[in-house]
């Protein structure tokens, strides 16, 4: 079995499988000559435009720079812009250090000070030729599989998934972390009638209690908003697609993490660790939001298995789509990856499609691109804090 690819090695340790210049702004008014400097620039520069204000309270600002801070020290990016407009709460220089700490070269750029957007969009496009070339400068070596960090991710789920996607990836993720590698998957909502089964699988009572009390909060948190998880899985989508109780959901969701121990379970876009075997992140269940999580906390590279179809990205990560439908494979080709179809319709054993799920990880590590990269799918969203969540955290 193939276990090696060329990657960029970064003064941190970690090793990247691209090598990405991000363009970070600090809130949604900046975000606009963020994605204009990265589009001036070329396909090397990767912008995150977000929604988040200038002003957000306290933990709410602290989840948002959590997140630009760690999408700056993933180790695809080699280096940095960080892009304000100038009124924002959020300090870009503060960010640039916390980002610089991991040895990348880091700048940072103020709308308002250097005269508004036509020459913010002069001076960004110059410091990041400057940035690029810093990054051109990193080793491009060999690699271990035991290196990689795979976040998996799912979304617009019909049955397939569960029956052919998600346990091929599952199968991956077992030949991952049996290679020494990092396997997290995440949607705490999704754990919803399944987590006595994940709580089962535990390595010790700290992270059992851990897992345990992040679904319980979750769901504590939708019902602030007045939402019934329960009541409101699965969504329509699913349930069009043949899916009818969040049991059945659940129990299809969590195979995409394989067989193996849970080793521990990390908050939203918390560090995830290097040979650290499978380990869960507590997130949302929105897609886009949940990879941007994962990718913040480190991860690589993104598997997402569907059955309905997905076209979601990320501009940091490269995004590989697995299906689990025939029929999406083929109306849907040019934004698939692997073709688990082949498992329903009796072409491939589970195991056989995780070794092609496997195979084609170890082929996008070492540069192969994923059809999200071909055509620039790049959703970038940051998960909210809710205000009535805010006041629950409070005591209020």
């Amino acid at each position: 079995m193939r276990r090696e690819f060329t990657g960029y090695r970064r003064e941190s340790g970690r090793i990247g499988v691209r090598n990405h210049v991000a363009v970070l702004p600090t809130s949604v008014a900046s975000s606009c000559v963020a994605r204009g400097i990265a589009a001036e620039a070329g396909a090397w520069a990767r912008a995150t435009p977000h929604q988040m204000g200038a002003n957000q309270p306290d933990e709410a600002r602290a989840q948002t720079e959590r997140v630009l801070v760690g999408v700056g020290r993933n180790p695809n990016v080699g280096a940095a812009l960080v892009v304000e407009f100038g009124t924002e709460d959020i300090d870009a220089a503060d960010l640039a250090d916390r980002i610089a700490r991991d040895g990348k070269p880091v700048e940072t750029l103020s709308v308002r000070e250097v005269g508004g957007m036509a020459a913010a969009l002069q001076r960004g496009r110059t410091a990041l030729d400057s940035l690029n070339e810093a990054a051109a400068d990193a080793r491009h070596e060999s690699a271990d599989a035991s290196e990689l960090v795979v976040g998996v991710e799912c979304g617009g789920s019909d049955a397939t998934p569960g029956i052919a996607a998600n346990p091929a990836v599952g199968d991956a993720c077992d030949r991952l972390v049996a290679a020494g590698g990092t396997a997290s998957f995440s949607e705490t909502p999704e754990f919803i009638g399944a987590e006595h089964v994940l709580a089962e699988r535990c390595v010790d009572e700290e992270t059992r209690r851990r897992l345990l009390d992040r679904v319980e909060r979750r769901e504590a948190t939708a019902d602030l908003i007045g939402v019934d998880l329960r009541g409101a899985q699965p969504s329509p989508g699913n349930q069009e697609g043949g899916l009818t109780t969040i049991e059945e959901k659940s129990l299809g969701a969590i195979s995409k993490g394989g067989t193996t121990p849970v080793r521990g379970i990390v908050d939203y876009a918390e560090r995830l660790p290097v040979g650290g075997g499978l380990v869960l992140m507590d997130t949302p269940g929105y897609d886009v939001e949940s990879v941007v999580g994962k990718v913040a906390g480190g991860a690589q590279i993104i598997v997402f298995t569907t059955g309905r179809g997905s076209t979601t990205g990320n501009p940091v990560a490269p995004v590989v789509k697995v299906t689990g439908n025939p029929r999406t494979w083929e109306r849907m080709r040019s934004n698939m990856d692997v073709n688990a179809g082949a498992v329903v319709e009796g072409d491939a054993t589970i195991s056989e499609a995780g070794e092609r799920v496997f195979d084609e990880v170890l082929a996008v590590a070492d540069g192969k691109r994923t059809g999200a990269e071909t055509r620039r799918m790049e959703e970038f969203a940051i998960t909210e804090v809710h205000p009535r969540e805010l006041a629950e955290v409070r005591g209020k």
